[in-house]
């Protein structure tokens, strides 16, 4: 079973911990009960290797993750996000369950990775967490069925929908609420889609403190009805991010907390967060 890096913090946008890669993604296919992970190995450079329970392998080396960066697991054009995918959180937040999956965007740069530290924006009084299965895109994707959907679908990660809420409650398109800088954390690796169970629990803490516990198996809409949705209206590339909704138990995060985000077979996402004003 896949274990989670040894804390390596990184304030998020520095030059160094956002390096950009065309290093080819994940073959749809590739054997099962792999973990892919990207990192910046002791030189400098950026590899694609596997996380196995002797380090992080790559060209035939064995790395210590304690001395290597492990990166965001991809470099997506867009994230694509769904929202009040569980029954929980619409009562939580006082809304209808939707009839169909509730879409929105997250652009590039707010992609932060492993071990990175998250700027709260400045003056906003409610930023909170919102553990989420991140899809990796492992292919061009169109009108893909339902039935097909997961054959376009790489694998799995962890995310962290970072929200702003001042700002959210209050605008209708939720750019200012959604996608400000290194909203939203992935990683800290790619699991091959048969690693994670259906039930997969998820799980966020907070400082230790369990804040969401929750399972997938609770999703209203599934991995192949958000696949197929998505895909009438926009093309998905390879390496783009599908992040499918957040149970109940969302909270607020303050200057200096340590979060973990974890989903079962995959792993844990760690990062933290600080306030700037």
């Amino acid at each position: 079973m896949f274990c989670h890096a040894p804390s390596r913090r990184r304030r998020y946008g520095d030059p160094e911990s956002v390096l950009k890669t065309d290093i080819r993604l994940y073959e749809v296919g590739d054997p099962a009960h792999v973990h892919h992970v990207r990192f910046r190995d002791p030189a400098g450079s950026v590899r694609q290797g596997v996380w196995s329970d002797d380090g992080i392998e790559f060209g035939g080396r064995v790395y210590d993750p304690a001395n290597v960066d492990v990166l965001a697991p991809t470099d997506p054009s867009k994230i694509v996000c769904v929202g009040l995918n569980y029954a929980d959180h619409a009562d939580e937040e006082d809304m209808e369950v939707p009839d169909r999956p509730l879409l929105f965007l997250k652009p590039p740069n707010t992609v932060a990775g492993h071990g990175d530290t998250i700027a709260l924006p400045e003056g906003k009084d409610t930023v909170e967490h919102e553990v989420e299965l991140g899809i990796i895109v492992g292919e061009q994707a169109r009108n893909v069925d339902e039935a097909d959907a997961m054959e376009v679908v790489a694998g799995y990660t962890c995310a962290n929908d970072v929200s702003n809420r001042d700002d959210q409650y209050v605008e209708q398109n939720w750019v200012r609420g959604k996608a400000f800088d290194g909203s939203c954390p992935l990683g800290p690796v790619v699991a091959t889609p048969d690693e994670v169970p259906e039930d997969a629990s998820v799980e966020l803490r907070v400082n230790g403190e369990t804040r969401q516990s929750s399972s997938i198996e609770e999703f209203i809409f599934s991995v192949p009805e958000i696949v197929a949705e998505i895909t009438q209206y926009m093309t998905l590339e390879p390496g783009d991010v599908v992040i499918t909704g957040t149970p109940a138990g969302v909270g607020p995060l303050a200057d200096g907390d340590s979060v973990e985000v974890e989903v079962e077979g995959i792993g844990v996402l760690e990062h933290d967060v600080e306030r700037l004003d």
